[in-house]
């Protein structure tokens, strides 16, 4: 398995010049740890996570050094800390020159890059553009999918998962983070809706692409009010069966 067949295709993002108001509320409206940042060209130009909202002046948390420590370590470190406790836009804030993956990066080149960097989440690039995003959650689906004793995938699969991807996602009602894993034709959906409506219509959409066999549903409901998360009632059967 690689990137391209494991990785979220629609992926939220930020620009350089947006607020950290606002790039907070994004996070939080739709349940992401973090977000790539992208110029106007789709340009992949850094990436912005919830380490970067630790150490903020509106809650107090400054980083709080010694006079000596100050000194030995320089004006620089002084200044560089001030901006990323005091910035507006999400460019004074962001990591510049993320690490990313290729499409074609096997699963052991991700987990081996994600542990060797210490991150959550890969961007996956073609050609310096944003093309998708593998997450630790991405994985752990790619592993679900092998307990379930699915076969590897194969080249038609592929083309069944992106013709699924293009019917959910051009809705208003797609899940947030939609992930699509397809063998021998049969589909198994994940990502996060907060209305169960959303939840037949994106089962009705994949029923409806040709090659398709079986959908089966790993879409997590959110509610909205009390950030409740309720899983899927065939995923439930599943874990008591297990």
């Amino acid at each position: 398995m690689r990137a391209h067949q494991i990785m979220t295709r629609s992926v939220i993002t930020t620009s350089p010049d947006t607020t950290i108001l606002e790039a907070a509320k994004t996070m939080l409206q739709h349940h992401v740890s973090g977000l790539p940042v992208v110029d106007a060209a789709s340009k992949l130009v850094g990436i912005v996570s919830e380490g970067d909202f630790i150490r903020r002046s509106e809650i107090g948390t400054q980083r709080k050094r010694g006079r000596w420590l100050k000194f030995l370590l320089g004006a620089g470190v002084a200044a560089t800390d001030y901006v990323h406790e005091h910035g507006r836009k999400v460019s004074e804030v962001m990591t510049t020159d993320p690490i990313t993956v290729v499409e074609d990066a096997t699963l052991e080149q991700i987990v081996t890059s994600m542990e060797t960097n210490g991150v959550k989440r890969l961007p996956v690039v073609r050609g310096g553009k944003l093309v998708g995003i593998v997450s630790r959650a991405n994985l752990l689906q790619a592993v679900a999918s092998l307990v379930r004793e699915i076969p590897d995938p194969t080249a038609d699969d592929d083309h069944i998962r992106s013709r699924v991807i293009a019917a959910i996602e051009k809705n208003d009602w797609s899940p947030y983070g939609l992930n699509v894993i397809v063998r021998d034709g049969i589909v198994h959906l994940s990502g996060v809706i907060t209305d169960e409506s959303s939840r037949q219509a994106a089962m009705v959409a994949a029923e409806n692409v040709a090659g398709v066999s079986k959908v089966h549903d790993h879409l997590c409901c959110v509610d909205t009010m009390s950030g409740m998360y309720l899983e899927s009632a065939e995923d439930v059967e599943m874990a008591k069966a297990g």
